[in-house]
């Protein structure tokens, strides 16, 4: 396994930002009838942290490198700083822009990254669940799966929201990031309207605990696909908003991927 980490500059975000990328070890093999050794391309997950992460918080709090490694496949894993993987034009910090294509094009670059869609996959816990499937779907011609671990699919109750000291709750600090919330529903930030707008949506994997605070607003979303006729799969099982469910269900969407 190789483990790098290290500083990229990109145009989505006009500035160097960071990221961690998990390589298994076994990445050559030989041409036929010659000596030459070349780069096996990898199939390819993009994992997004939540809020408050980065991106080493996987390493630290998961076996993410074993378990690449034992399954064949690369991980890498942005930072996101608490964006929720959108593009904040004022700022310029085109979050999803960077994590939907240009982030593809640089690791694809520099290390033996597939190039197919069907070897490309996104996934994400918490907040970067949200962002696998906004982005996932947005960019869908770039991703075949998205893997939604304890989703944060707040955006159809961030409107009602009210200015309060707990950040979660506080409608100053949503519309930092989302911009003006009435305008939300029905835009490239809204889920469901992007599943309404995909003319190929991805193959779509959902986990949530049922004593997790977000266990509600997944399962409407889960609900809502099977309204649209979308093939989802949905693991309902115990638990909460821990590292402990996240590391397990990541695992489980990992194995999916074949």
């Amino acid at each position: 396994m190789v483990l790098f980490r290290g500083d990229i500059k990109c145009k989505s975000l006009q500035r160097r930002t960071s990221i961690s990328v998990i390589l298994p070890a076994d990445n050559i093999h030989f041409l036929q009838d010659t000596e030459e050794i070349v780069p096996k391309p990898y199939r390819t997950l993009y994992l997004l942290h939540g809020l408050y992460g980065s991106d080493d918080i996987f390493l630290a709090n998961t076996s993410i490198q074993k378990f690449a490694e034992d399954n064949g496949i690369a991980i890498v894993i942005p930072c996101g700083e608490n964006s929720f993987y959108i593009d904040n034009p004022k700022a310029h910090a085109y979050y999803g822009e960077y994590v939907g294509q240009e982030l593809l094009d640089i690791t694809r670059n520099i290390f033996p990254l597939s190039h197919r869609r069907e070897d490309t996959f996104i996934a994400g816990f918490s907040m970067g669940g949200y962002g696998a499937v906004r982005n996932g779907l947005k960019y869908h011609e770039n991703f075949s799966k998205i893997g939604m671990i304890s989703a944060a699919l707040i955006t159809d109750d961030i409107v009602n929201y009210t200015d309060d000291d707990n950040v979660l709750r506080s409608r100053d600090f949503y519309e930092s990031i989302f911009g003006d919330l009435d305008e939300l529903k029905g835009s490239d930030m809204d889920p469901k309207a992007l599943i309404e707008r995909c003319p190929n949506v991805p193959d779509i994997y959902m986990a949530c605990g049922e004593d997790d605070f977000l266990f509600e607003k997944n399962s409407d979303f889960h609900e809502f696909l099977k309204d649209m006729d979308i093939d989802v799969d949905f693991v309902k099982a115990s638990g909460e908003h821990t590292w402990e469910f996240s590391e397990k269900y990541i695992k489980e969407f990992i194995k999916t991927l074949g």
